[in-house]
């Protein structure tokens, strides 16, 4: 599948340079700056942009490069009302350049990339390896967790938080429908049933049609770009109605075998931005509202600490056993401000481990 681009100059192109001056007001230059999803799946104003920052080498200090992560979001946010959604959360995952070149960044999250800054030609390599890489396992587990967050009534309009939304609220609740809802499960469900790795929600909605499903693709797309208003009540009951016809083509699951060794990588990537993350959700700027972002952490984290004890579970190398160790670090039950304040006071006790951690990023 290849991407839709988007006939209309976007926002979110100058929220990425509002993003990279703050960051290098904080010291910080990353080789490059990417978001996840293609441009024309950030539908403004109510799409977050979920970054991803790609490091040369490890800074010296993961703690104190955290703060100043923080801080450049911080700032961001600050500039406008709006970027309390736009900017939801500080950025997803930080990776070494190097894990991406040894192909250890999980394919089909690097699939939905765009970049922001930095290399054109090195970032378009990257995304072709990532389109021609074999299907794994790791894609399975990957388009499967979207589902499987999602599907058999697990969607939950309430949880879609409006705490944070300034702009046309009623066409936000139609947005989190289609677009939380609606479109993951259908990029999930397309790559899946095609064995490919798809590059978007709108590229899965326009491409992905078999006949029992083409009128259900391209509604949908219509009405994720207009603002036609409709009851929300029949728009989750025709969303339900299309998930549940687009699960028919889901393919059997695959066997279970060992945990992927991207996922050390990936789990690595994901928590080299959480001091970053908790240290803003806990001090957000005045009037923004983080406490539903504080709720959410516990599924991420749960998952971090599952997936490292899948992979250390024989703990027969070094790798292995610092994965273990780090896993017990991660809060097990639900989160709170005092879970994550406990976890930050851990994180600083037993730093030399997580810094090593975060050094080391899985193995090679």
């Amino acid at each position: 599948m290849t991407a839709v681009l988007s006939v209309q100059a976007s926002p979110y192109a100058q929220l990425g340079a509002t993003y990279e001056r703050e960051l290098s007001v904080q010291g910080i230059s990353p080789a490059m700056l990417a978001h996840k999803w293609q441009p024309a799946d950030l539908l403004a104003p109510h799409s977050d942009l979920d970054l991803r920052i790609l490091l040369a080498q490890p800074p010296q200090d993961w703690w104190e490069w955290n703060h100043r992560l923080a801080a450049a979001h911080t700032a961001a946010v600050s500039q406008k009302i709006v970027n309390r959604r736009l900017l939801e959360h500080p950025p997803g995952f930080a990776f070494m350049v190097p894990e991406v070149d040894q192909r250890r960044v999980s394919p089909a999250d690097l699939a939905t990339w765009s970049l922001i800054s930095g290399h054109p030609r090195t970032f378009h390599r990257w995304k072709a390896q990532a389109q021609m890489a074999p299907w794994s396992r790791t894609d399975e587990l990957f388009y499967r967790n979207i589902l499987d967050a999602r599907v058999d009534g697990r969607y939950r309009l309430s949880a879609d938080s409006t705490a944070n939304v300034h702009i046309d609220l009623p066409g936000y609740r139609r947005h989190c429908i289609l677009w939380h809802y609606l479109a993951p499960c259908w990029f999930a469900i397309a790559s899946l049933a095609t064995r490919t790795r798809c590059p978007g929600k709108f590229a899965a909605l326009a491409q992905w049609h078999p006949p029992d499903l083409e009128h259900y693709g391209q509604a949908f797309a219509r009405l994720a770009r207009n603002h036609r208003e409709q009851p929300l009540t029949d728009l989750l009951s025709q969303t339900h109605a299309a998930v549940t016809v687009a699960m028919r083509h889901l393919p059997a699951a695959t066997g279970t075998g060992e945990a992927p060794r991207s996922l050390c990588t990936m789990t690595a990537g994901m928590l080299r931005v959480r001091v970053a993350r908790w240290v803003y959700y806990l001090d957000p700027p005045a009037d923004t509202a983080t406490a539903y972002l504080v709720r959410r952490e516990a599924r991420e984290l749960q998952a971090a600490a599952a997936a490292l004890r899948a992979f250390a579970a024989d703990q027969a190398t070094q790798e292995q056993r610092q994965a273990a160790r780090m896993a017990d670090l991660l809060p097990t039950g639900p989160t709170t401000e005092r879970v994550l304040r406990d976890t930050l006071t851990e994180w600083l006790r037993h730093r030399t481990l997580v810094e090593d951690f975060l050094a080391m990023g899985g193995p090679s």
